[in-house]
């Protein structure tokens, strides 16, 4: 496989309920995301057939469904979260995340960024 072929969605928002304070979690937050997948096969050869590749509308739906699923105090653990289950529903060797928080004044975002691999067996 070719480690730098990869596939990226860059400004995915999703809504969830986020934040330290529980007053912050009160409301919905919209939080921008920005994947990069790794896959298990190499994009080159698929003539075309989606099967060969990893599906991006799903993964953006997996990661809406997931961010949406429960209240959360960090974006670091909602990070983790969403990682490890691409890691674990997608076939992907490797992905890096970054969560962009829009909550501080007189700053466009905060964002924390993870990179995990699918241990080797």
């Amino acid at each position: 496989m070719n480690s730098s072929d990869h596939l990226h969605i860059h400004g995915l928002t999703v809504v969830t309920h986020i934040g330290v304070p529980d007053a912050e979690r009160q409301l919905p937050q919209h939080l921008k995301l920005n994947v990069t997948l790794w896959p298990s096969k190499p994009l080159t050869g698929l003539n075309d057939a989606l099967h060969g590749t990893v599906d991006y509308a799903v993964v953006a739906e997996h990661l809406r469904e997931l961010s949406a699923s429960k209240p959360r105090k960090l974006i670091e653990t909602l990070a983790e979260e969403l990682i490890d289950s691409l890691l674990v529903h997608f076939p992907v060797q490797q992905v890096q995340l970054q969560i962009e928080k829009f909550i501080l004044p007189a700053t466009d975002f905060v964002r924390v960024s993870l990179t995990k691999s699918r241990p080797q067996v």
